[in-house]
């Protein structure tokens, strides 16, 4: 069905036939019901302090003694509240945080495998492009050199990489 399509169906039907069809998807789908929760109780900083206690908890864990790194638990929450249309600002400073987690980690401890290092610059890519996108470069200027001045700093193998996208976009000097 397309959205003409939708919007002709939608105009049809009255008041009550509404209301009706939108509690039976608020109450079939968890998605919608996650989405109007948000809409009309947002609570931006709640679901944010949760999310970066879960980022932090993947690299310094509370409970176990084995840290599990997993990048996928910090991109699920970040393309979540981009769906749900969570503020820009929170949301470039939990992709940023993300990314300092990983390098206070590879800080304490040195990092084998290339494809953390590889996981690590496609968030990085990532929060710079959403940041550059939402006209936040001002604001988050030095927190993105500081990540590209880090991973150079740790020797990390693709801190070139890091630079080079620092560059191409803008955000380091000549």
């Amino acid at each position: 069905m397309s959205k003409r399509d939708l919007k002709k169906y939608l105009a049809g039907l009255t008041k009550e036939q509404l209301e009706e069809q939108f509690t039976t998807l608020y109450e079939k789908f968890s998605e919608v019901k996650t989405y109007y929760d948000f809409v009309f109780n947002p609570k931006e900083e709640k679901l944010i302090g949760v999310a970066r206690a879960k980022i932090a908890n993947e690299y310094f864990p509370v409970k176990s003694k084995r840290p599990k790194l997993r990048r996928s638990v910090a991109q699920k929450y970040i393309k979540h509240f981009i769906t749900l249309g969570v503020d820009p600002i929170a949301l470039a400073d939990l992709m940023l945080f993300t990314i300092e987690t990983a390098q206070r980690f590879s800080a304490k401890r040195e990092m084998k495998y290339a494809s953390f290092y590889k996981s690590i610059q496609t968030a990085y890519e990532q929060a710079v492009n959403y940041i550059i996108a939402n006209g936040l470069a001002a604001d988050y200027r030095v927190r993105v050199l500081a990540i590209a001045e880090e991973a150079k700093r740790q020797y990390w193998e693709n801190q070139y990489e890091f630079e080079r996208l620092g560059e191409t976009i803008g955000f380091l000097e000549d």
